[in-house]
């Protein structure tokens, strides 16, 4: 099944409700964080929204403050939306490259979904990737902006992976992972040349191999 790849109006909801409409009970959209990170692992998240829920508060994550993104995730949870999240570490994500590592963090998104009785039934999935499960599904180019399921995941995601980057920092407080979460800003480039890389560092990455001794 073939849905364009951009639908009209902003009704962020209307590819999961023509979904709903042609039978499919379990509709899931499926992002993930930290790919350009030198540091630290893939997140993903999987989120299936309920239908009857305001859709249209839920916008790529890259647009929205922290503090916004904290809020909405707090919606999506009282509003008892299904979340799975699912993550790679660093040192996978050297053996297998970051591309194979996202997608394996989406499928384990899904599989960790907190859906008892019934199962996913359709995958709208951000980015031009299939991921490898034998459930129906479609990729979608910057799909934040298109699904709402998907943005919904690209919220609960980021917020994971933000948490997960704070506990970091207090192990390693010399590369400020609590203001840069990993990714290469000046600073963090400049405390990798200053301290090397860290053990939760991207040892195959531009930006820390080559500063390994």
């Amino acid at each position: 099944m073939i849905f364009p790849d951009n639908l009209p109006g902003e009704d962020n909801f209307q590819i999961e409700r023509l979904l709903y409409s042609r039978g499919f009970q379990n509709v899931a959209g499926c992002d993930e964080v930290g790919r350009g990170s030198l540091a630290g692992p893939v997140v993903a998240a999987c989120v299936v929204l309920p239908r009857d829920c305001d859709h249209s508060a839920f916008i790529d994550s890259k647009k929205l403050t922290h503090s916004r993104r904290v809020v909405l995730d707090a919606v999506l949870r009282s509003a008892g939306a299904l979340i799975g999240i699912g993550q790679v570490s660093e040192k996978n994500i050297d053996e297998i490259n970051i591309l194979q590592a996202s997608l394996l963090a989406m499928k384990l998104a899904v599989d960790n979904l907190n859906i008892k009785d019934d199962i996913i039934d359709y995958l709208l999935i951000d980015g031009k990737f299939r991921v490898s499960l034998q459930i129906p599904q479609e990729t979608y180019i910057k799909g934040e902006s298109k699904s709402g399921s998907i943005a919904a995941a690209s919220i609960a995601a980021k917020i994971a992976r933000d948490r997960y980057m704070l506990a970091l920092h207090e192990k390693y407080p010399v590369y400020n992972f609590a203001q840069n979460k990993g990714y290469p800003t000046r600073e963090h480039r400049r405390a990798i040349l200053i301290h090397g890389p860290s053990p939760v560092h991207r040892y195959s990455f531009k930006g820390v191999k080559q500063d390994v001794i």
